[in-house]
């Protein structure tokens, strides 16, 4: 007797309730390890991107805005400070590096920044052709700006006033790429970085003719969007926050306690689906064992005419708990499959509207226990029922039929 030949054919036999549990252990072990992948997929980019960030500044309003707006360019940003005060960070004898930044236009979606060189060192940014911006309208584009725009090295192309595609274009000054970064996984793979004096010089053009009521000049000179700070000591971090916000028209915000503060909120939300995962599946074992105490009821005559012909109870046994197993492991693999179809349209979004990618679909250490435990499920799920083999009566169930 082939144990696993009438074990499927069991399955075959019954295929809505198979089917069902199959389903329901498909969608539960889906769901959990599709939110395993992007925990640890979003946690990495989140971490990666604020390495060595201590601080950033800006112009008053939200912080965790701030953070996404400077760190993430994934958030509009609060406004703009004058770069004198920036500048005078520098010379407190606690703060080590001031990377200014400013924002305000893009390219077909993409943000242009105008920055210094340290913010490319920052992020381990290298060139794989051309060389680096070295005067103003000189631009140098990140891995994904290249492919998505086809731009490259000598192109040039006119900004627009935004941070989406539909924003007016800055015709009358256009930028020309120098260089294109290798793709390293950071934010710069989504970015064309310039001077700073670029996206001035584009808005000075722009108030030549008229297309601003007010000079910048007149505002307290220079301005720039924000300024990643990186401390030298943790005297830093005790010190300068409070300063900046009690005595300067700046916000200063800690990088990593927003981001423990975003992810706080989103964990409840990732919990809340992570324990409807788990109800199904449950409700997925309930179903495989009510539905291999069903058959056994049903089966009893076939159950004892196979052990009168010399077939033992262990054997039998085995036979029912195959089957409650095999639901599991199908289970199991189509909701491995699941979740990756799942990330895959994720990153299709993320990628549309934030330009990031969450492209690895590796198995996690953690989906290797989940296998472990959609078969004990299985197991139990089957062996409760199954154990009613070895209380069947052969000769009254024959008599009964």
């Amino acid at each position: 007797m082939n144990v696993v030949k009438i074990s499927l054919a069991n399955l075959k036999e019954k295929k809505l309730n198979s089917f069902l549990s199959a389903l329901l252990l498909t969608l539960g072990i889906g769901m959990i390890s599709l939110l395993l992948l992007l925990n640890k997929q979003l946690d990495e980019q989140f971490r990666r991107n604020i390495r060595g960030i201590d601080m950033v500044v800006g112009a008053k309003g939200s912080p965790l805005q701030l953070i996404l707006s400077s760190i993430y360019q994934i958030d509009a940003p609060t406004g703009n400070v004058p770069l004198a005060e920036v500048d005078a960070l520098r010379k407190n004898p606690f703060v080590k590096t001031v990377i200014p930044l400013s924002m305000g236009d893009s390219y077909q979606g993409f943000r242009i920044v105008g920055t210094t060189p340290k913010y490319v060192e920052h992020f381990q940014a290298k060139l794989s052709q051309g060389q680096l911006y070295n005067a103003s309208m000189e631009v140098a584009i990140g891995s994904k700006v290249a492919a998505a725009s086809q731009l490259k090295i000598g192109d040039t192309f006119a900004s627009s006033h935004g941070l989406d595609a539909e924003g007016e274009a800055h015709k009358e000054k256009k930028y020309k790429v120098t260089g294109i970064f290798e793709g390293n996984g950071s934010v710069v793979d989504q970015l064309i970085l310039t001077r700073l004096s670029s996206v001035w010089d584009v808005h000075a053009h722009e108030e030549e003719h008229g297309k601003h009521e007010e000079h910048e000049e007149a505002e307290g000179g220079r301005q720039v969007t924000s300024a990643l700070v990186q401390f030298r000591n943790p005297m830093g971090l005790m010190t300068i926050p409070r300063q900046i916000n009690e005595n300067t028209s700046m916000q200063a915000a800690l990088p990593s306690i927003e981001i423990n503060r975003l992810f706080s909120l989103l964990g409840v939300g990732i919990e809340t689906l992570r324990a409807l995962a788990l109800i199904i599946i449950s409700v997925a074992g309930i179903s495989v064992f009510i539905s291999l105490y069903n058959s056994l009821k049903e089966r009893k005559y076939e159950m004892a005419l196979m052990l009168s012909m010399g077939a033992t109870r262990t054997r039998l046994f085995l036979m029912l708990l195959l089957e409650g197993v095999m639901l599991a492991v199908i289970g199991y693999f189509a909701g491995i499959i699941l979740s990756r179809v799942g990330l895959w349209l994720f990153s299709r979004a993320a990628e549309q509207d934030f330009h990031y990618s969450l492209r690895k679909f590796t198995i996690l250490p953690q989906e290797i226990y989940l296998f472990f435990a959609a078969l004990f499920i299985g197991f139990l799920a089957s062996a409760l029922p199954s154990l009613g083999i070895y209380k069947l009566n052969i000769s009254r169930t024959l008599a009964e039929e």
